[in-house]
């Protein structure tokens, strides 16, 4: 008795210092994920100057996106069947491979293929570090780690273009990606030797035929909201074919998913309310963050004459507030168990968040488009890491994979759509205003410029004063259908049903709304305490 209480007392000592460690890691390759875009923009001037291939420029970011969309559900599946930590470091050598031959690209066809193949590792870096923390931590206890998961982001939104912009000056754009492969081999040594959680082997087959549409759902979907109002019209046959292949394939997904034995995304996940409404709202923060962090840059350096290359840091107070209160949020819901209010107070920030910038114009201050940044920060701080707690404590253990790629998934789709909608907008507002202002010539001599604040302070007056007249008439017409998209957030945020959360004691007992597996108390994340501590 007395050597199972000893063993009991050093596993209590063995798992917070463990959990922190895999936790590191974790974060980690979280911050692989994030920061590779935000790096790789600023490098990609000169990228394009060594290698050429201007017109397919757009491609070095689209086949990353792409690649990344399409694999995300397909790597939580695997993870459920086949163990979530061969599936992670799977993920992480993938990325690490694809990194490294991007950096030898010899032409832009090369960069484009490996940056291909270097997305497919990043869509399960993102699921496998929240996939493994629902193995590791309940959700009642995950709140704590919700900061830390919100500092990592505003360190990759905040650090990549610094970094990036550095790296290039002084090492070269190669070193854009081989940067990736230190931090990757000490997130692979930490995570390799660290953690341990149970193996599985499913004894069915990945569903193939399901994989292979939901790849084609997603590719035509990202196809549409990034060629769309760009390289095509939306009337163009380009388009309306990409639409009809999309709509055509999630129906043919939905019926395949019926039948097979093993879905890539089991449709029965769907069936728990919050879970559901987590998809939407996350989609809708993807939207409304991924709009705000394109735009307000653009605004700050073409109307309020910042220079771009402290554009990361124009997005302080947004990230700030949402690191702050997603911490305060975390804290709060591990005390009390309770997480309801907190979507619904996110959902209303928002929409007040992007409505008031859809007010700015020529004469706003940086301090009041500051002010306003932290509003929608603190909307987004209240949501961002709740939308993807409440999925995960939504559904069985043996989902949490296919819970998290989900989650992930609508939220990325949401930002596609967000960039894609916000900037069709913006742009035909622009060249409205111009031209209504100066006339279609001047208007197209301006628009053909590189705007940025340096050669802005180069127009004529008359010209420099309609671009940026026409700059914050954009911004108000795309923040104005950010502030929209938001108010569905908000409606949906009160239909969330709370249930206890899986840890929270005697307390958590069986949903009665069918959130399936919300409280089943089946011990996973206790088994996998266990495992982590051996």
């Amino acid at each position: 008795m007395g050597d199972v209480t000893n063993k009991a007392e050093t596993s209590e000592e063995v798992k917070p210092r463990s959990v922190r460690v895999v936790l590191m890691a974790l974060m980690i390759a979280m911050l692989l994920a994030m920061l590779d875009n935000m790096i790789i923009g600023t490098a990609m001037p000169t990228i394009v100057g060594e290698l050429g291939g201007l017109e397919h420029l757009s491609w070095v970011v689209t086949a990353y996106t792409l690649a990344t969309a399409a694999s995300t559900p397909i790597w939580g599946k695997i993870g459920d069947m086949y163990g979530r930590k061969g599936a992670f470091l799977t993920s992480i050598v993938i990325f690490l491979i694809g990194s490294a031959l991007s950096g030898m690209a010899q032409d832009m066809g090369q960069l484009i293929g490996f940056r291909a193949v270097q997305g497919l590792g990043a869509g399960g870096l993102m699921v496998g570090v929240m996939a493994i923390i629902g193995d590791l931590i309940p959700p009642r206890e995950r709140g704590k780690y919700q900061g830390m998961m919100a500092g990592v982001m505003a360190l990759a939104m905040i650090g990549g273009p610094l970094v990036g912009g550095t790296i290039t000056d002084h090492m070269g754009w190669r070193w854009s990606f081989y940067i990736n492969l230190p931090l990757g081999a000490v997130a692979l040594a930490m995570v390799t030797a660290v953690l341990h959680l149970p193996k599985k082997r499913a004894k069915g087959k990945i569903d193939y035929l399901g994989a292979a549409l939901l790849t084609l759902a997603i590719t035509s979907t990202v196809l549409v909201t990034t060629w769309g109002g760009t390289e095509y019209a939306w009337g163009s046959a380009e388009i309306l074919g990409l639409i009809a292949v999309g709509v055509l394939s999630t129906a043919a997904f939905l019926y395949v998913e019926t039948k097979a034995a093993e879905p890539v995304m089991p449709l029965h996940i769907f069936r728990s309310r919050n879970f559901t409404l987590m998809s939407v709202i996350g989609f809708l923060v993807g939207f409304a963050m991924f709009g705000g962090v394109l735009y307000l840059p653009l605004f700050q350096q073409s109307v309020q004459g910042a220079s771009a290359t402290n554009s990361g840091l124009l997005l302080l107070p947004m990230l700030l507030s949402m690191m702050l209160i997603s911490l305060i949020a975390g804290r709060i819901t591990t005390s009390s168990g309770k997480y309801k209010m907190f979507p619904i107070m996110g959902g209303a920030l928002m929409v007040v968040g992007m409505f008031l910038l859809a007010q700015m114009d020529t004469g706003t201050s940086r301090l009041t488009s500051g002010v306003y940044m932290a509003i929608l920060g603190a909307g987004l701080g209240f949501l961002m890491q709740i939308t993807m707690l409440v999925a995960q404590n939504s559904v069985d253990m043996k989902d949490m994979g296919v819970a998290s790629s989900s989650a992930t998934l609508f939220r990325t789709l949401g930002g596609s759509f967000g960039v894609a909608l916000m900037g069709s907008l913006f742009t035909t507002q622009v060249t409205n205003t111009m031209a209504d202002r100066l006339g279609p010539e001047a208007a197209g001599a301006a628009g053909s410029a590189q705007l940025d604040a340096a050669s802005l302070a180069k127009l004529p007056e008359a010209i420099r004063e309609a671009y940026q007249y026409a700059v914050a008439a954009g911004t108000h017409s795309a923040f104005l259908l950010g502030a929209g998209v938001a108010v569905l957030g908000f409606v949906a945020a009160w239909f969330v049903k709370e249930v206890p959360l899986k840890g929270a004691g005697p307390a958590a007992k069986a949903p009665a709304d069918g959130d399936a597996g919300a409280a089943t108390g089946d011990g996973g994340p206790a088994r996998a305490h266990e495992a982590l501590a051996h």
